[in-house]
């Protein structure tokens, strides 16, 4: 091959080399520079190094493209889990917010009744739940539910009630609006009745037949303090429905209508005043009026004005109750029931001799027909203990003597939570 030949060769392969890559390492260079004679051969295996190089290259490229993407959707999914995280936080605070503000709790009592003359039972007499929720410092909600005796239902004894349900509103310092269905503001256990909460099994029965508690209406509700320890309550609401005719007639505890369809073609209005000025005393009066406690259902109108005051004191472990309750109710058809004037009165020295261990008795009288001649009034002696488990766990045991009545054994167990 003739040297002029040999020579373009070598400027074609060096021009090539040169423009597939940037640069050629050093030594080749030199290499190829030392020497006028270079074969095809070394050319071509110049440039096979140097396309093996450009795909390793290309490789390392690809490899990181694809790692780039990778770590973006690494980023991305990153970003969303944050994300969701966030929102997860944010709806658990929020429910957060909401437990710490609201609350649940209840109540329920289990008795024994051996009774004289009547079959002995065992009854889950009432389990209650309640729930409280506060929407901020002036204005909350109260709800309370009762099931009574175990089974509601067509031909059952119990029944599902709703007690309370109301909105409370402090709109101005120590006054406060009640609206909503809440227990009428009267007698000693109407309104405070967790069963740790008074002596006996069964509620007292002076209260229960003349107030008659328990007792609730729906309608509105002023309360607050005019003086230290001096308070007050008005309200407006639904009233009385009692019968007209029967054994129930212008009975208060059979007019109950428990908010339940009630007819309220006559409202109720109360009023309360207590007094708690002084360590261990608790004073209290309540006048109600109805202007038909019938609801317009008898021959002539029934007006009805209930009279109620009540005292607790108690120092040290000695505790001492007693309350007088009286209806007085206008028109002919009561007066000819001698239920014109139904009243009674008890008192209940109690004490504890231990923290956990507490002895009562308790002397009650009660007529529902006062206004006859007949001898119709009921007097009872309750004597029996409560023994506390914990302050909200209490088992009870009394004895209930009756005159007009009937006497009776009484076991229970109640707990509030």
């Amino acid at each position: 091959m003739t040297t002029w030949r040999i020579a373009l060769m070598k400027n074609i392969a060096i021009a090539a080399a040169l423009g597939t890559v940037l640069c050629v390492s050093t030594p080749v260079l030199a290499e190829v520079k030392a020497s006028d004679e270079v074969s095809l051969a070394q050319i071509m295996q110049l440039l096979k190094s140097q396309q093996q190089e450009i795909e390793a290259l290309k490789k390392q490229l690809a490899s990181t493209n694809e790692k780039v993407v990778i770590s973006e959707q690494k980023i991305e999914a990153t970003a969303q889990t944050v994300e969701s995280v966030a929102t997860a936080s944010d709806g658990l605070a929020k429910v957060a917010a909401w437990a710490d503000k609201t609350s649940i709790g209840g109540y329920g009592e289990l008795h024994y009744n051996d009774n004289k003359g009547k079959d002995d039972q065992v009854d889950i007499h009432r389990f209650v739940l309640y729930v409280e929720h506060e929407f901020n410092e002036n204005l909350r909600f109260f709800s309370e539910v009762e099931l009574e005796h175990s089974i509601a239902g067509d031909g059952k004894s119990g029944e599902i009630e709703m007690e309370q349900a109301y909105i409370e509103w402090d709109y101005a310092k120590n006054h406060t609006a009640t609206f909503g269905q809440f227990l009428i503001p009267i007698g000693l256990i109407n309104e405070t009745h967790e069963p740790e909460t008074f002596y006996g099994v069964e509620r007292n029965s002076v209260e229960k037949n003349i107030i008659p508690a328990t007792w609730w209406e729906a309608g509105i509700m002023l309360g607050g303090e005019v003086a230290p320890g001096f308070t007050y309550d008005l309200a407006v609401t639904s009233g009385l429905n009692t019968p007209t005719s029967g054994k129930n007639a212008y009975l208060p505890r059979k007019g109950r209508q428990k908010v339940s369809k009630a007819t309220a073609e006559e409202f109720a209005y109360t009023g309360r005043l207590s007094y708690t000025a002084i360590e261990g005393l608790a004073l209290g009066a309540t006048v109600m009026y109805q202007e038909d406690i019938a609801q317009n259902n008898g021959s002539d109108d029934a007006s009805a004005l209930l009279w109620e005051a009540h005292a607790a004191y108690q120092v040290g472990n000695f505790d001492l109750r007693a309350l007088y309750a009286m209806w007085d109710i206008d028109g002919a058809d009561a007066e000819a029931l001698g239920r014109d004037e139904q009243d009674g009165w008890y008192i209940q020295p109690s004490y504890k001799l231990t923290p956990k261990l507490g002895v009562f008795a308790r002397y009650s009288e009660w007529d529902n027909n006062a206004g006859d001649n007949a001898d119709t009034e009921v007097e009872e002696w309750d004597l029996g203990f409560n023994f506390w488990l914990v302050e909200n766990v209490v088992f009870k045991a009394d004895w209930a003597d009756q005159k007009n009545g009937h006497d009776s054994f009484n076991l229970g167990i109640g707990w509030s939570f």
